[in-house]
C-alpha cells in the first residue's frame, strides 16, 4: 500500500485534471522558453560531448535530439536534450523548490510523446502535470534537502519527469505509484557540480530517469512504492524534511507551476531582482555617481564577485551585470557577456561605484537598488521575482527573448505549433531544425 503522498501524486499524475488557462500558457510559453535556450546551447562543450556519446552508441531512432538531425533511444534523448537545455542555465526556475522545472520535465515528455505518437497538447498537459509534481516534491523535500547539497532540479525533476513519462505511456495509479518508487532508487545530482559541466548533466539526469522508470514499469517491472516515504526511503536517506502538508496542500486546484519564473538575463537568476530594478529606474551611465544593492544574504555567495576578469564571472556580478546596463549592453543577449567588456575602462570604472549589501530583511527574490545622480538626486527602486506578472507581459518577454535566441521566424513556428496542436513530432522536430 503506498503512503499518502505517493498515492495523492500518482492520482494526480494519471487522473483527469482541471488546467487553467494561464497554467495551460504559461507551459506553453516555458516549452518555447525551453526550445529556445535548447537551441542557443548546442554549441556548448557538454552538448557536444553527450552528442557525440548518443552518435557513437546509436540504437533506435525514437527521439529528436537538440543540434542533429539524428534519432535516438528516448531515455537518450532526454539524457542529452536535459543536459543540452540547462547547459546555458538560462532556463525557468520555481522559488518554491529551489529548481529549474523546464529542463528535467520537458525532455522526458517529448521523448515519450514521440515514441507514443502523442499529439502535442497532451506532452504539455503532460509535462504541466509532470512540472507540478517536481515543485510538490520539492516542497516536500524542503531546504535541508537543498541546503545539504543535493541539486533539486536533478531531485525533485526526476519525480516529475516519471509523473509526465508515465501519464503519456499509460501507466493507471498503481503503476504511477511504482514509477515514483522506482524513481526514488534512481533520482541524484549534487550541488558540487555547480560551476561544472554536472551542473547541467544533472538535469539530463533527471529526465534520462524518468523516462527509464516510466517505460520500466510500463513493461511490468515492479518496484517498492513506498520508497519516497518509507524508513529507507528517499526523504529518509536523503535529508528531506518530509513536509507532506505543504507539499499536497491544494494539489489539483492550485497550480503552482503558474508562478515559475523565466529568466530574462543570461546570467545567475540572484541578480534578476536587481536587473529588474535598474529597468524600472532606467539608469544610464553618465548620471551616475553611486549605486548601491541591496540582497538577501544567500546570494552575497553566489553572484558577488566583484571584479571578474572572464565572461562567466560577468554572470555572478551585481556590479558587472548592472554597469553593463548603465552602459547599454542588454543582459538577456548572450553575446552581451565577453571578456572583452570586463576590460572596458568605463564599466571598470562604474563597478567601482557599486556597492552590494546583505540585508536579511529581504527574501531570496528580493533586491533593492538605490543611485545617486551627479545632480544630487536620489532614486531607489524594488523588485520582487514574486511578483505576479500579467500573462500578457510574460507572453511579450519570453517570445522576445525566444526570438532573439533563435530568431524570429524559428520562434513563430515554434509558438504558432504550440498553440494550435499538432503532433510531439513536429515539434520536436524544431530541435534541430534550420
Amino acid at each position: 500500500m503506498t503512503h499518502d503522498l505517493t498515492s495523492a501524486l500518482a492520482d494526480f499524475a494519471t487522473g483527469p485534471v482541471q488546467t487553467t488557462a494561464d497554467a495551460r500558457l504559461i507551459t506553453a510559453l516555458s516549452a518555447l522558453d525551453w526550445l529556445a535556450v535548447g537551441r542557443a546551447g548546442v554549441s556548448e562543450p557538454v552538448a557536444t560531448i553527450l552528442r557525440d556519446l548518443a552518435r557513437s552508441e546509436g540504437g533506435a531512432g525514437q527521439a529528436h535530439l537538440f543540434g542533429t538531425d539524428l534519432k535516438t533511444p528516448a531515455r537518450m534523448a532526454a539524457l542529452v536534450n536535459g543536459t543540452t537545455s540547462h547547459a546555458l542555465d538560462y532556463d525557468d526556475t520555481h522559488f518554491a523548490h529551489i529548481g529549474h522545472p523546464s529542463v528535467a520535465v520537458f525532455p522526458a515528455a517529448l521523448a515519450l510523446g514521440e515514441v507514443q505518437d502523442c499529439a502535442l497538447v497532451d506532452v504539455q498537459e503532460a509535462a504541466l502535470i509532470g512540472m507540478e509534481v517536481s515543485i510538490r516534491v520539492g516542497l516536500w523535500l524542503g531546504r535541508d534537502h537543498y541546503q545539504t547539497g543535493f541539486h533539486q532540479t536533478a531531485t525533485a525533476g526526476a519525480f516529475g519527469a516519471a509523473a509526465a513519462a508515465g501519464r503519456l505511456a499509460g501507466l493507471d495509479a498503481k503503476g504511477m505509484a511504482h514509477a515514483l518508487g522506482l524513481t526514488a532508487t534512481r533520482a541524484a545530482g549534487l550541488k558540487a557540480q555547480f560551476g561544472t559541466m554536472g551542473k547541467p548533466y544533472n538535469a539530463g539526469l533527471a529526465a534520462s530517469a524518468g523516462v527509464e522508470a516510466a517505460l520500466l514499469v510500463a513493461r511490468g517491472f515492479v518496484a517498492n512504492p513506498a520508497a519516497m516515504e518509507g524508513a529507507f526511503g528517499f526523504a529518509a536517506t536523503h535529508h528531506g524534511q518530509g513536509d507532506v502538508d505543504t507539499a499536497l496542500d491544494g494539489l489539483g486546484d492550485t497550480w503552482l507551476f503558474e508562478t515559475v519564473s523565466h529568466k530574462f538575463h543570461a546570467c545567475c537568476h540572484g541578480l534578476h531582482a536587481a536587473l529588474e530594478a535598474a529597468r524600472e529606474l532606467d539608469i544610464a551611465a553618465p548620471e551616475i555617481a553611486e549605486m548601491s544593492v541591496r540582497t538577501h544574504p544567500r546570494w552575497m555567495s553566489v553572484c558577488n564577485q566583484t571584479a571578474p576578469d572572464t565572461a562567466l564571472g560577468a554572470k555572478f556580478s551585481y556590479a558587472t551585470v548592472l554597469a553593463m546596463t548603465a552602459l547599454g549592453y542588454d543582459t538577456a543577449v548572450l553575446d552581451s557577456y565577453d571578456d572583452r567588456i570586463c576590460a572596458d575602462p568605463r564599466l571598470r570604472d562604474l563597478r567601482g561605484r557599486i556597492s552590494v549589501e546583505a540585508d536579511d530583511s529581504l527574501s531570496e527574490t528580493q533586491a533593492v537598488l538605490s543611485v545617486l545622480r551627479r545632480d544630487g538626486a536620489r532614486l531607489s527602486a524594488e523588485h520582487d521575482l514574486q511578483r505576479p506578472m500579467g500573462v500578457a507581459q510574460r507572453e511579450e518577454r519570453v517570445r522576445r527573448k525566444a526570438s532573439a535566441l533563435v530568431g524570429a521566424q524559428m520562434s513563430d513556428t515554434a509558438w504558432g505549433k504550440l498553440r494550435s496542436g499538432g503532433s510531439a513530432a513536429g515539434f520536436a522536430a524544431l530541435l534541430s531544425q534550420g
